[in-house]
């Protein structure tokens, strides 16, 4: 039973697909089958990998035999220290739209190593997105023509998520709070060509624990309850974080969402803003069952290990959450911020994450196939903060997760051709231990392929 449900994001969203091409024909033959628009592609990532080997111990209880041979202290880890090549994505892509009156989406993913989490127990096949909308929805700083609304059903981003991003990995406040899809039904409204509102009642991520690095780390997996494991991947220094839907949840309250924001065009469109407040209401279910982890979500997660090591503030299953985003495009400078003032159960924390990024077009020097090659060129930096304003238990197996952080994104990416870029980049990660300040940093290079 259990993994019928864990498998209904992707029956589901094959149901979606499904769905949206057989309303994409036969067409009538008073609607011209121009109107349809149909795409299927793929996307495809490949990745060169430095991270630093960091260690920090822990006071958790551990016994001999539930530690690595050699070993007589637990600690978190890096998740897979030094350099290594891997293949981190391959992406299903579909989208099929009618004007303004209807869309599809759905992206499967056939590899995702950096969205898997344990990275190493995770699923291999997963429904990233899937949705269905009725109606007419702008991208941000985008006016609206006139009034005018839509709905969308399914798996699909949060109101406030950075969807134009200009580097591979996520900053601080990103990877805390909105990273992942929620699944339920979102409606959005054009109040004329700059105000809009948007609602949202949906399941909720659950709570969970990643390195907010590239991998997030192996927690929980099968082979720690192994005498003396030898696990491939280390725990990272895990936060707490809003993970992956793992799939259709009808014993939890539903979480409810809305946003409100103002948004402005210059007629040449070289200048745009948008301003958006939004905020969330839900509750922590008692427990949430994640894949290729023994460990809880939730409030089984903050309570710890047979409810034994609970935060000290710790009280009522409430999670609210409060924010405000603002972009700007002037020319070929595009800016991003956001601010989030959560708290789960009574444990607040906040988040502030700052990205610029310029685009620079590069002159003619070599062709391929009638394209330019190396046609732009965009550095980008981004600077994204994490204060928890709680304190750990006395005995917890990752303090990090109280730790506030810091961190330092900067990056290049080199347009080689359409649909192929390199982009590389470095994080500096800083946070405050009970022993001083200290760092797991990381250098990323990425070639990412969508035809």
């Amino acid at each position: 039973m259990k993994d019928a449900i864990r498998s209904f994001p992707i029956r589901l969203g094959l149901v979606s697909l499904t769905i949206a091409m057989a309303s994409a024909g036969p067409v009538a033959a008073d609607e011209p089958s121009s109107e349809w628009e149909i795409d299927i592609g793929f996307e495809t990532r490949m990745n060169f990998r430095d991270s630093d080997r960091n260690r920090f111990p822990v006071n958790f209880p551990f016994t001999p035999e539930m530690l690595p041979p050699g070993e007589s202290q637990g600690a978190i880890e890096t998740v897979e220290p030094g350099r290594h090549f891997e293949l981190s994505l391959v992406s299903l892509i579909a989208n099929i739209e009618r004007g303004d009156h209807f869309a599809a989406h759905t992206r499967i993913d056939f590899i995702d190593r950096h969205d898997r989490n344990p990275t190493s127990g995770d699923r291999r096949v997963d429904i990233d997105q899937f949705w269905l909308r009725w109606g007419r929805e702008f991208v941000p700083a985008l006016p609206a023509e006139g009034f005018g609304g839509y709905v969308k059903l399914g798996k699909f981003a949060k109101f406030e998520r950075q969807e134009d991003r200009h580097l591979e990995s996520y900053g601080l406040v990103s990877t805390a709070f909105n990273r992942f899809e929620d699944l339920g039904i979102e409606l959005g409204f054009d109040l004329g060509a700059n105000f809009y509102v948007k609602a949202s009642l949906t399941q909720g991520n659950p709570l969970f624990m990643r390195d907010p690095n590239a991998l997030a780390g192996d927690n929980g997996t099968e082979v720690l309850l192994r005498p003396n494991p030898e696990p491939a991947l280390n725990t990272g220094i895990p936060i707490l974080y809003d993970a992956e839907i793992e799939g259709l949840d009808f014993d939890g309250e539903p979480e409810f969402g809305a946003a409100a924001g103002y948004r402005f065009a210059d007629p040449s469109g070289q200048r745009a803003f948008d301003l958006m407040l939004f905020g969330y209401r839900g509750e922590l279910e008692e427990t949430v069952s994640l894949k290729g982890t023994f460990y809880g979500g939730d409030l089984d997660l903050l309570r710890g290990p047979a409810n034994a090591f609970p935060y000290p503030e710790l009280s009522g299953n409430d999670r609210e959450e409060y924010g405000i985003n603002a972009r700007a495009y002037i020319g070929d400078i595009s800016l991003f911020a956001q601010y989030v003032d959560q708290e789960i159960a009574s444990l607040p924390r906040s988040g502030f994450e700052l990205e610029a990024a310029w685009t620079f077009d590069l002159p003619l020097v070599w062709s391929y196939d009638g394209r330019q090659l190396f046609s732009a060129i965009q550095p980008a930096v981004r600077y994204s903060r994490l204060d928890n304003d709680f304190a750990n238990p006395e005995i917890t197996p990752f303090p990090s997760g109280a730790w506030d952080w810091e961190r330092y994104d900067i990056g290049l990416r080199l347009t080689i051709l359409p649909g192929l870029d390199l982009t590389a980049e470095y994080a500096d990660n800083r946070f405050e231990t009970a022993g001083g300040e200290a760092g797991n940093d990381e250098w990323l290079v990425t070639l990412r392929w969508r035809p």
